[in-house]
């Protein structure tokens, strides 16, 4: 059995041991990070991840009997609550933080999931109620890591995996908007305001995730209480967050330029329908009276006794709208 590294926290065991709570967990080491199947093991380098699924009760209650991790942390691990939130209990620092959930087959969903996390000296401990994103590239990432680490590169792996997951999608969420305006100024299937919905319906849950990231790490970056070692960490991804939020905002400016110009083609469009409805309503409006006066069951019409009367009357009528569309010309209501 390996030795404890100093300076790493150990992980208390308790009873009956994690079992599948335990989704993935690594041990960095100055040689790389290798994977743990156990989180009961000791550990074999200086800095432990543990990725636990909260969806099993044994997770529950280990966290429950984990002693080292402080009482707010655990509390806030356990919470039914969703909010993004931040917390600082002497060294450790515990987060929730909002990424998308994705499923075995996609990558990449819609729905907007909970990611908890204690971070302490030698040890961060995540869990999720749903498969995250984020939780993948951290895995991906740590697995290629050479060389030292810490809490504070732990924290910005970890926020700059949701970080890069929420780019990721404003970047395709970018180029399709980018798609539809080429295919709006080549009038080429122009599309409709309605069908740009669902972008921005996705732009408007990514600006909430970070909204409320940005308010986090600002609420740690005040925080007296904050562990010095991590001020860094935190003063850069508050900036980086700030710049993400820059470029979705960028996209929805976009977006919202492309609803105004279909917006104003649209309402041109039923202006000119309108107009067209107008001049044909006005040019039929004689003929209308002609016929209606020829209608009329009442001695003494015109016509009435002739054997050309209908012609008659059809002549009178089309003369009608003839002159009222000269009329109209000659007063500029006709356009060319």
């Amino acid at each position: 059995m390996a030795k404890e590294a100093p300076g790493l926290i150990p992980v208390e065991p308790a009873h009956g041991g994690m079992g599948p709570g335990l989704i993935c967990g690594m041990d960095a080491t100055p040689d790389g990070a290798f994977a743990i199947t156990d989180c009961e093991v000791p550990p074999e380098g200086r800095f432990r991840w543990l990725h636990l699924n909260l969806a099993h009760q044994r997770t529950r209650r280990w966290i429950e009997q984990f002693d080292t991790l402080a009482p707010a942390a655990r509390e806030l691990l356990l919470s039914a609550d969703t909010h993004q939130r931040a917390l600082v209990e002497g060294e450790t620092v515990a987060c929730v933080l909002h990424d998308f959930e994705r499923d075995f087959d996609v990558a990449d969903t819609a729905r907007v999931g909970g990611l908890r996390m204690a971070l302490m000296p030698g040890l961060m401990i995540t869990a999720r109620l749903h498969p995250i994103r984020s939780a993948d590239i951290v895995r991906n990432r740590l697995s290629r890591w050479m060389g030292d680490f810490g809490e504070s590169q732990a924290l910005e792996m970890l926020v700059g995996a949701i970080s890069e997951n929420i780019a990721d999608i404003c970047r395709a969420l970018s180029a399709e908007v980018q798609h539809v305006e080429d295919m709006f100024l080549d009038a080429r299937d122009p599309p409709k305001a309605r069908d740009l919905i669902g972008i921005r319906r996705r732009l408007a849950q990514i600006q909430r995730i970070i909204s409320g990231m940005r308010g986090v790490f600002q609420r740690l970056e005040k925080d007296e209480d904050l562990p010095e070692v991590l001020l860094p960490t935190v003063e850069k991804i508050a900036q980086r967050i700030q710049s993400l939020d820059g470029d979705v905002l960028g996209v929805q400016s976009q977006l919202r330029l492309l609803r105004e110009e279909l917006d104003i083609q649209e309402s041109q469009r039923t202006n000119q329908n309108l107009y067209i409805l107008s001049i044909i309503t006005a040019l039929m409006l004689p003929a209308t009276l002609v016929t209606g006066i020829f209608g009329m069951n009442t001695g003494g019409l015109p016509f009435a006794n002739g054997p050309y009367g209908t012609i008659h009357a059809t002549l009178i009528a089309g003369g009608a709208a003839i002159a009222t569309y000269l009329l109209l010309r000659w007063m500029g209501f006709m356009r060319r």
